[in-house]
C-alpha cells in the first residue's frame, strides 16, 4: 500500500506503509543511530515525535522484547528507509511490520531518508504527515499539520503508580549482568544498600537497571508526586529521569523538583531532569534546531578535559547564559556545536546531564557517572 509522508513547508515524499495504515500528524525527527530501532520505539522520550531512522537497513535483527526501554512504543510514526522482511537473529521473537501493527504504529519506508534529514538539518525539525490517502489538494491537511504541537506527554509516558525495582530481582538487571551473575564476576556492588527515589518523567528501564546492578533499591514515582512525599521516605539519592516534550510545560513539576534541590539529599539528573533541575533555580531553556538524536554525540568534561562518546535523545537545551554562577556551572559541553550538556551544583551535592550515560545499546563511555552518584550518596568502590 502507498503511503506518503507530507511536511509542512509542502515537501511529499512518498512510499510504501509499514505497521498501521491509520493517519498521524507528528513532528518529525531524526536519529543517526546505526542499531538499537527497538531502544528508540521503546523511549519514552520520542512520545509527540515521529522518528526517521537515518540508518538505511532496519528491522535486520527483528523485535528482541528483553531489550525494550518500556513496556510499549512511544513514536507517532515510524519512517525508515528500508524494512526488513525477514529478521536475522536467534534472539528474535517478532518482526518489526508486526510490532508496528500490534501498537497501532503507523510508518513509511521506501523513501530517501538522506533527503529527509538533510531538509530537517537545514530547515528545522518541522511537523508532518503520515498518511496513505492521496491527497488532490492539501489545503486542509496542512492547516492541520502546521497546528500541531506536541502537548502533555510528560504525563502520559510516566508510570501511574509507585513501584520498586529491587538489586535481586533478576528481570531488573540487563542481559550482560545477568550473564556476569551466572559466571560470577559480578559487577561494582558499591550502592548496596542505598535506597534511590527515582522520578519517572520518561524513564528508559536502563536507568533502574544501572542502579540496580551496583546494588541500589529504586523506588520509581510518578512524575507528578509532590516532592514532600519523595522527601518524607528519607532515600539517600534522588534521580531525576530522562522524558519528552518542552520542559517550560511542566511547571507544577519544576516547582516539586525546587524543593527537592533544597533539600540535602544527592541528586543525579538526566535529559529532561537536567533541563527541569535547571529551570527550578532560575535558568532557561530554548528548542534546538533539530536536535540531538543518536549514539555518536561527543561530549567534553570541562573538569579534565576529556571527551566521552554519548548516546543522546533530545530537542531542548539549556543556556548557560542564563546561569548564575553561584547556583550552578557548566560540566560538559558538545563537542560539536558547544551546546550544554551537564551541570555542577554550587555548593549542593546536585550533578545533571544532557546525555545518557545509561545507553543500552551504545556507548558505555560515561557510565561511571552512576557511580560519582553512588560515591555522592556514600557507597565506596
Amino acid at each position: 500500500m502507498k503511503a506518503f509522508l507530507i511536511l509542512e513547508d509542502g515537501t511529499v515524499f512518498c512510499g510504501s506503509s509499514i505497521g498501521s495504515d491509520r493517519e498521524v500528524i507528528s513532528e518529525i525527527v531524526f536519529n543517526t543511530s546505526m542499531t538499537g530501532y527497538l531502544e528508540v520505539l521503546t523511549d519514552p522520550s520520542y512520545a509527540g515525535q515521529a522518528v526517521a531512522m537515518t540508518y538505511p537497513l532496519i528491522g535486520n535483527y527483528g523485535i528482541c522484547r528483553e531489550d525494550m526501554e518500556s513496556g510499549r512504543p512511544w513514536p507517532d510514526g515510524f519512517i525508515v528507509r528500508e524494512l526488513s522482511p525477514i529478521p536475522s537473529n536467534f534472539r528474535s521473537g517478532d518482526t518489526i511490520q508486526h510490532f508496528l501493527k500490534e501498537y497501532d504504529i503507523p510508518g513509511i519506508s521506501g523513501i530517501d531518508t538522506r533527503a529527509l534529514t538533510k531538509i530537517l538539518r537545514e530547515k528545522g525539525t518541522m511537523n508532518g504527515m503520515i498518511t496513505t490517502h492521496a491527497y488532490d489538494d492539501y489545503t486542509k491537511p496542512m492547516e492541520r499539520i502546521k497546528s500541531y504541537r506536541v502537548t502533555g506527554v510528560v504525563k502520559a509516558v510516566s508510570c501511574k503508580e509507585t513501584y520498586v525495582v529491587e538489586p535481586s530481582d533478576p528481570a531488573a538487571l540487563p542481559v550482560s549482568v545477568r550473564t556476569a551473575r551466572k559466571t560470577e564476576t559480578m559487577q561494582r556492588r558499591a550502592g548496596e544498600g542505598k535506597r534511590v527515589a527515582l522520578l519517572d518523567l520518561g524513564a528508559k528501564r536502563n536507568i533502574a537497571r544501572s542502579l540496580a546492578e551496583r546494588g541500589c533499591l529504586v523506588t520509581v514515582y510518578p512524575c507528578h508526586t509532590p516532592a514532600e512525599e519523595i522527601l518524607a521516605a528519607k532515600p539517600d539519592g534522588i534521580m531525576l529521569s530522562n522524558g519528552p516534550g518542552d520542559p517550560k510545560e511542566n511547571a507544577e513539576m519544576i516547582r516539586e523538583i525546587g524543593r527537592l534541590y533544597e533539600s540535602e539529599i544527592p541528586i543525579f539528573a538526566i535529559c529532561l531532569g537536567h533541563q527541569l533541575m535547571a529551570l527550578a533555580v532560575g535558568a532557561d531553556t530554548y528548542k534546538l534546531k533539530y536536535g540531538h538524536r543518536g549514539g555518536n554525540h561527543p561530549v567534553k568534561d570541562l573538569d579534565t578535559g576529556r571527551v566521552y562518546i554519548s548516546s543522546q535523545n533530545h530537542g531542548y537545551a539549556v543556556d548557560p547564559k542564563s546561569l548564575d554562577p553561584q547556583v550552578a556551572v557548566p560540566a560538559f559541553v558538545n563537542v560539536n556545536d558547544n551546546t550544554n550538556e551537564g551541570l555542577r551544583y554550587v555548593g549542593k551535592n546536585i550533578f545533571t546531564v544532557q546525555f545518557h550515560p545509561e545507553a543500552c545499546p551504545g556507548p558505555q563511555d560515561s557510565g561511571y557517572l552512576f557511580d560519582r552518584f553512588i560515591e555522592m550518596m556514600g557507597g565506596k568502590e
